[in-house]
């Protein structure tokens, strides 16, 4: 499922193509771009918050784009919003009022994406985005390490890391799932 240099954006299209199709390129990411958001954000809201300012940034700056990889541009420019974000909340901290409702369930099962969930979150940010763009989106390593600005070495140290905390934290919160029998 490796989608590190294929699919929309891939740098296939040249940098002076057609708005509606840079417009439709961008729209095909949304997904991907989606779903790292939330994991980067931990809650759906400020996921969408994130994913919203990351397109709004990706639109507004089509002249800077080089034409390359339009995929891993849009993943860099939404890892440096969420960086600029969180050292802002660090300086300035928010007090929430309310707990995020809960969203409404689609996985099978629900206690286990419960569960899952928990145990990314407990994830420093740094192991759960390395995780996030090489397990979930496929990108490459050295792909990993252009977008984050890190040594490949470290995508490597933070992805064992992140793979082995998140298997100590799914034992930790194991439930025997009762099934019948075949």
């Amino acid at each position: 499922m490796s989608h590190g240099r294929d699919g929309p954006g891939s740098g296939a299209e040249a940098k002076g193509s057609a708005p509606d199709e840079f417009e439709s390129d961008v729209l095909a990411l949304m997904p991907a771009l989606r779903r790292y958001s939330r994991s980067l954000a931990r809650s759906d809201s400020d996921g969408e918050d994130l994913l919203q300012d990351c397109v709004e940034r990706v639109l507004a700056r089509r002249s800077q784009w080089r034409g390359v990889n339009l995929r891993a541009w849009a993943f860099t420019i939404m890892t440096n919003l969420y960086r600029n974000r969180h050292r802002r909340q660090a300086q300035h901290p928010e007090v929430e009022l309310e707990e995020d409702l809960a969203a409404e369930e689609t996985s099978a099962d629900p206690i286990e994406r419960r569960r899952l969930e928990r145990a990314l979150n407990r994830l420093s940010v740094e192991n759960r985005s390395v995780l996030m763009l090489v397990v979930v989106e496929g990108y490459r390593y050295q792909d990993v390490a252009e977008m984050l600005a890190i040594p490949i070495g470290t995508v490597m140290s933070r992805l064992s890391r992140a793979r082995r905390q998140l298997a100590e934290a799914m034992k930790e919160d194991n439930v025997i799932a009762l099934r019948r029998p075949k």
